[in-house]
């Protein structure tokens, strides 16, 4: 482990140096480059510091314990710092599991209102809502794709697009089967019932990693139809693909230009190849993924909203809140932070068995 951060040390340093070359401060795209992979080993390097200063606090106290006078103060103050050089360890060794290639992407989320109807749909509308009051906060763009509105409300489907700082490696845990149990407005004898939406998360394809020839996209071009605007709905601006080889079938309409239509379909396209490429991986490597939580698949039931009880359940981790409305209103830190540091928990365990 000290030979590797040793490594990453070195190379820190190396990145500051390289920062105040002209060369490379005023070239903004070089500048950007070094700076991103400053930033992304900058909390590993000062973890680092950290325990080497421990380390030498220790042995400090340790020459003070050879006083009579200090010895029951340096022996207090060795137990304390042997319980932060403990802690410190156990972090730079989850710093140095291998990283997700996908965790600083952009995502592609699709939501769908499955088993329940109606009410189904207005679940999805709901976890859309949670959604985009979690990206408010995490200083996020969003954008919708798609989307098809449900009969009474919410969504039958709805496809959109978040970009910023790391978004995949904190909402790759979100795919799966979300469940619902609630009295829907129309039931007039209250009983409550349960109902399923299905989240898909999905990292954005870049444009080295998936290539697609002609000859294998049939495009379509038809009128916009549902919310937009009377030019939507009156101008044939909608695209929808088709990926002959796989039959993937992506649609977007939420521009009023055809060309920005096609543009953003094509990147969803994109996505879901790539998306589909690495499950495919996946499977050859003996069905798991990359993450140990869940199985990342749509049928997968991952998670039950209890409004009744105002409980929120995580059957992957066993989390359970019984403060539901403050999740809905997008206050998931703390559960996206039990889903990761369990998932790095697990990978250390299977690390250290090997």
């Amino acid at each position: 482990m000290i030979e590797r951060l040793e490594i990453i040390l070195e190379r820190y340093n190396q990145l500051c140096e390289e920062l105040l070359k002209p060369e490379v401060y005023e070239d903004y795209k070089k500048m950007q480059t070094v700076s991103k992979e400053k930033n992304s080993i900058e909390k590993t390097v000062e973890a680092y510091k950290n325990y080497n200063r421990v380390l030498d606090d220790i042995e400090a106290c340790k020459e003070m314990a050879k006083d009579p006078d200090m010895r029951e103060f340096a022996a207090e103050e060795i137990e304390n710092l042997h319980t932060e050089r403990d802690n410190l360890e156990s972090k730079l060794k989850r710093m140095l599991l291998p990283k997700d290639p996908n965790d600083e992407k952009n995502v592609i989320i699709e939501i769908r209102g499955a088993a329940g109807g109606d009410e189904a749909n207005l679940f999805a509308g709901d976890l859309f809502r949670m959604y985009t009051k979690y990206a408010e906060k995490q200083g996020w763009k969003l954008e919708v794709t798609n989307e098809v509105a449900g009969e009474s409300g919410g969504y039958a489907q709805v496809e959109f697009m978040l970009s910023g700082e790391s978004v995949y490696s904190k909402l790759k845990y979100e795919s799966g089967a979300h469940r619902v149990q609630r009295v829907p407005a129309t039931e007039s004898q209250g009983r409550v019932h349960t109902s399923t939406a299905t989240v898909l998360v999905m990292p954005e394809a870049e444009e080295v990693e998936i290539e697609i020839k002609d000859s294998d996209i049939r495009v379509d071009i038809t009128r916009s139809s549902g919310a937009g605007g009377q030019c939507v709905n009156t101008t044939d601006s909608a695209v929808r693909l088709t990926h002959i080889p796989t039959g993937i079938v992506v649609y977007c309409q939420v521009e009023r230009s055809q060309i920005k239509n096609k543009e953003k379909a094509m990147q969803i396209l994109k996505t879901r190849l790539y998306d589909l490429k690495q499950r495919e991986q996946d499977e050859k490597l003996g069905n798991e993924r990359r993450s140990k939580i869940g199985t990342g698949d749509r049928a997968e039931k991952i998670r039950t909203y209890n409004y009744p009880q105002n409980r929120l359940t995580d059957h992957r981790i066993n989390y359970t809140v019984m403060h539901l409305d403050r999740i809905m209103e997008g206050d998931i830190d703390e559960l996206i932070e039990s889903l990761i540091a369990e998932d790095e928990r697990m990978r250390l365990e299977e690390n250290n068995a090997q």
